[in-house]
């Protein structure tokens, strides 16, 4: 293993959580990453090492960006947020009133609370899906409209895994006339000046670091034909794979690229009450709303207990927290967005050398550990 050295800016009074960045890497768990904080929208950690390639022939840049999976929902999220502030998107209305061919198979009553909270029993497919079936929004919407819910929905949270950015990245394509990736782009990225990207161009492609796929693991036995066998088998999700169609493609749910400086900078705006530089995105009522709890209880798909706002995870007692207000979201392999409002601040952890492990990241927990004890002194 090569030990990088660690460029970027820390703030001394963090610097604790430097070493902790550079000891992951010395501890042979890290291939490349970065990892960035906020406070009142100002970074006070943007740090960056290692290699964007497996053979470690390439250095992980500052503009070095990576899939960062299920991280991507929560920009799925923040686009949703905006149109409910702008108040044309109701959270209580039938999601059948911006998208009338979704009131059919049983789903005539699903509000878009339910979408958000993913409790409207429609977790995964019903059918199997190729990679290229992905790629064709037009197909999969087809699919979810004759798709029967599993669950009564509105009763209990399922994980939606990939499900989910296409069925807020619908409702926002049919407000909005834009698609999730276009509207997050012209909405959001592009006003904040943040390198994250729903669909991404070509341009960007000598940025990208390679993902590197966890040790093949012998999954436990899950029935095929059970919820969680079904969302979780119908979806061709392959750890890993990163080929020029996924990158363009539009999967809100799974396929976002970013860094930890993008993901901060957008996040920040979510801890700082919906302003940022001046610029106005969110009322404090619509984060408020968003960060209400709708669901805490086992997560039908997931296993585990979930406090489920409006597509954030809540604070629970898996993990120490600053304060109770906190929300977060992470993806596949490890990376994180996490953001806490009472103190302001944001920090985002982004990889490339994806690991699966079920008690958490330890290189996530041990860069939150040195910036939570940062934060109390």
């Amino acid at each position: 293993m090569k030990y990088p050295d660690i460029h970027g800016y820390c703030d001394q009074r963090f610097s604790a959580v430097k070493d902790a960045f550079a000891n992951n890497f010395e501890s042979g768990l890290e291939v490349g990453a970065s990892f960035s904080a906020t406070i009142d929208g100002e970074y006070v950690i943007d740090i960056w090492g290692g290699y964007s390639d497996a053979a470690q022939t390439i250095h992980w840049e500052r503009d070095t960006i990576t899939n960062v999976y299920s991280t991507t929902k929560t920009m799925v999220t923040l686009c949703a947020l905006v149109l409910i502030d702008r108040g044309q998107l109701k959270i209580d209305s039938l999601v059948s009133d911006y998208w009338p061919e979704f009131a059919q198979a049983g789903k005539e009553k699903i509000i878009v609370r339910w979408l958000l909270s993913h409790s409207a029993g429609l977790s995964g497919f019903n059918v199997p899906l190729s990679l290229e079936d992905m790629y064709d929004w037009d197909k999969i919407i087809r699919i979810i409209e004759q798709q029967e819910p599993w669950w009564e929905p509105g009763t209990k949270s399922g994980y939606h895994m990939v499900t989910f950015g296409y069925l807020v990245g619908e409702l926002v394509r049919r407000i909005s006339g834009k698609s999730i990736g276009t509207f997050f782009r012209d909405e959001v990225a592009i006003p904040l000046g943040a390198d994250f990207h729903i669909g991404l161009a070509e341009e960007h492609d000598t940025r990208v670091a390679e993902l590197i796929p966890p040790p093949s693991m012998e999954p436990p036995y899950i029935e095929p034909d059970s919820i969680i066998g079904k969302t979780l088998f119908n979806t061709p999700i392959i750890p890993g794979y990163s080929d020029r169609a996924w990158r363009a493609a539009e999967i809100p749910s799974s396929d976002g690229h970013g860094n930890a400086r993008s993901l901060a900078r957008i996040g920040s705006l979510l801890a700082c009450g919906g302003k940022l530089d001046g610029l106005h995105f969110l009322s404090q009522a619509t984060i408020d709303e968003a960060i209400t709890e709708q669901f805490n209880d086992i997560d039908i798909v997931m296993g585990v207990p979930i406090r489920w706002g409006l597509g954030f995870g809540l604070a629970n007692k898996k993990l120490d927290y600053l304060n109770p207000r906190t929300f977060y979201w992470g993806g596949f392999g490890g990376s994180w967005l996490e953001m806490d409002p009472d103190s302001r601040m944001c920090f985002s952890y982004v990889m490339n050398k994806l690991e699966l492990d079920p008690n958490g990241d330890k290189r996530m927990i041990a860069l939150r550990n040195s910036l939570l004890s940062a934060m109390r002194l």
